[in-house]
């Protein structure tokens, strides 16, 4: 037994969905191996047959890492009773669930993924992974402001002190941030503390993964030279498994120097609002 597969890592590397839904599912009695309901910690040997909602389920061959530019009123959840997922509202043609979050306020960057692998490694706190935004707040900004901001917030309905972290002023009422952590709303939080209300909040970078000038509801596949840093960066994280190499953004004949289209969402294929 000791050669399986735990159930949950199988279902994330298959791309069904994370660990943590995977146990939610388990314990819903939605996933069966070999025709038996599947129990917490089940293993998966080679050859077993593992099926959710009635359906089998194989491991994807290649992974598929997308970056894609939220717009405000989306959702990032992979739930299809939530009306405004960001699963439907890209509509794409695999399987894919988005990587962490980011508040349905607040657009920029979200990845997205087949491999439940990277989400784990990007998303521990642990591994001290940068994220930075940019945020627009209803007051001008005062160095006061500017250095509590960095200095660490207390979080109190969370029970929590934030991290130290960097602050840059952009303009009056725009400054830049880049977090290691991510705590729910914790920007929005932290301006709230200074007695600040965030206006508009976007996110511009998830470690070395730019936004840069992709359109409003657009995505694209990560490049050869981002997937390689990428790579790099998480090869000492937490995490479980290996990323292998190789065609590993579910992009075919497309190297280094190919081009990397971003694809508009139609009007038609949009989430109604």
């Amino acid at each position: 037994m000791g050669e399986g597969t735990r159930i949950n890592k199988f279902l994330s590397e298959a791309g069904v969905c994370s660990r943590r839904e995977a146990d939610r599912q388990v314990a819903l009695g939605n996933v069966t191996i070999d025709g038996e309901t599947a129990g917490m910690g089940s293993m998966v040997l080679k050859g077993q047959k593992v099926c959710f909602g009635g359906r089998e389920v194989k491991k994807e061959q290649e992974t598929i890492l997308l970056a894609v530019h939220k717009p405000a009123g989306i959702v990032c959840t992979a739930e299809k009773r939530e009306k405004d997922n960001i699963v439907d509202f890209i509509r794409y043609p695999k399987r894919i669930y988005p990587v962490g979050r980011l508040d349905k306020d607040s657009s920029g960057l979200i990845l997205m993924t087949n491999c439940g692998d990277i989400v784990n490694k990007i998303m521990r706190a642990g591994n001290m992974h940068e994220k930075e935004y940019v945020v627009t707040v209803n007051l001008p900004l005062t160095q006061e402001f500017i250095r509590g901001m960095g200095g660490g917030v207390p979080l109190k309905e969370l029970g929590v002190m934030t991290r130290k972290c960097k602050v840059k002023p952009l303009g009056k009422r725009e400054f830049q941030i880049i977090l290691t952590q991510g705590y729910n709303r914790q920007i929005r939080r932290m301006c709230e503390y200074f007695g600040y209300r965030v206006e508009k909040l976007v996110r511009t970078r998830i470690m070395n993964i730019t936004l840069g000038d992709l359109p409003e509801g657009t995505y694209r596949k990560v490049t050869d030279g981002e997937w390689k840093e990428l790579r790099e960066m998480i090869r000492n994280s937490s995490g479980t498994t290996v990323i292998p190499k190789g065609n590993e953004r579910g992009e075919k004949g497309n190297g280094s120097g190919g081009k990397n289209k971003n694809r508009r969402i139609k009007k038609e294929d949009r989430v109604p609002q």
